[in-house]
């Protein structure tokens, strides 16, 4: 960790930006008492593009049509407990 007071900071920003974004902690003291620390920003994360894989995927016509085996688990085998018919 590097500590520089603040006047030294002025006249040596760019360089201490420098040392900074190649990993170095640097910390901006005044009077000896730190005060702030020098990191570099992260860059944001790439935006997604919507639709990328159109075209790739396939769904059926019927993906939604009723399933008999499936109903029977659910709901028995046609005629409920409460169905007075």
């Amino acid at each position: 960790m590097r500590e520089v007071n603040l006047p030294f900071a002025k006249t040596q920003l760019s360089r201490l930006v420098d040392e900074a974004l190649a990993g170095e902690e640097v910390v901006i003291a005044r009077n000896g008492t730190p005060l702030v620390k020098l990191t570099p920003v992260k860059a944001p994360a790439a935006r997604r593009v919507l639709g990328k894989d159109q075209g790739r995927i396939v769904i059926a016509d019927d993906f939604d049509a009723p399933m008999p085996e499936l109903e029977a688990l659910f709901y028995g085998d046609g005629a409920s407990e409460t169905d007075p018919t």
